[in-house]
């Protein structure tokens, strides 16, 4: 029997954010791995076993699930938002470069899901409408000066910039150090989004400038997007404001 492993993107939070072909692949498996959180916000199925792990374990859960794949099971990792950004694909991928030749030999699947700038860019207008780049700022597995040397080039080239990863626990400092390092090349007017929890019932999005912009506002379920100069702020009376990005640009500054 030919195994084949699925590597499940659910998209941001609630089950109207989940594709067709994601549900799908998630009833198809007989066995889910994943982050416990992850897990829980996918439907019980009768008969299917599930292996939930911790969420810096991702390089040991793609090994277990590639592993049972191989023996010719029908297996899922389940992954928020779209496994290919910053997510479990790029784990698999690596596993399978560096493992058994039987892992090369499966079948595998990604699944796309809705990533988190998609859905607090939609629930705010069109901030990534030209130009833009996704930076994670954890330093787990980069070091803290490739990230200087990325958050220096991607603003100063006019990139709008969606950070993941924007604070935890052991590292609540770095996204006021992002905002300190952004400053040197953007206005103090430039539009900061921050969407916590988009897609899930204590979704919160808050719109602010990046002189006024500080890690008080997220958390690790937060998604940053900070504006290039381009970026503009259109009040409404009576409704949020609408921050777009135009799609031409009439000079870009170094």
């Amino acid at each position: 029997m030919s195994g084949h492993l699925a590597v499940i993107g659910l998209g941001p939070g609630d089950a109207r954010y989940l594709t067709p072909e994601a549900n799908a692949a998630l009833k198809h498996a007989e066995v889910l791995y994943g982050y416990a959180r992850y897990l829980e916000r996918t439907p019980l199925r009768e008969g299917q076993a599930r292996h939930a792990s911790d969420n810096r374990e991702e390089g040991a859960r793609a090994v277990a699930a590639l592993r049972e794949a191989a023996l010719g099971a029908r297996v899922g990792i389940v992954s928020g938002g779209d496994p290919g950004v910053f997510a479990m694909a790029a784990a698999v991928c690596e596993e399978i470069e560096r493992g058994p030749e039987r892992f090369r030999a499966l079948d595998v699947t990604i699944v796309p899901g809705v990533t988190a700038m998609l859905a607090v860019a939609a629930r705010i207008g069109a901030p990534l409408g030209h130009d833009f780049c996704a930076l994670s700022l954890s330093d787990n597995l980069k070091r803290r000066d490739v990230i200087e040397r990325r958050l220096d080039a991607a603003a100063g080239a006019g990139f709008v910039i969606a950070l993941y990863n924007p604070v935890s626990q052991s590292r609540p400092w770095q996204l006021g150090a992002a905002f300190d390092r952004l400053r040197r090349h953007l206005p103090a007017s430039t539009p900061v989004v921050f969407g916590r929890a988009v897609g899930r019932a204590d979704e919160t999005v808050t719109v602010t400038t990046i002189d006024c912009a500080g890690s008080a506002h997220a958390d690790m379920a937060t998604l940053v997007i900070v504006g290039s100069r381009e970026t503009r702020l259109v009040e409404r009376p009576g409704r949020a404001p609408l921050v777009y990005t135009p799609r031409s640009v009439v000079e870009v500054s170094a």
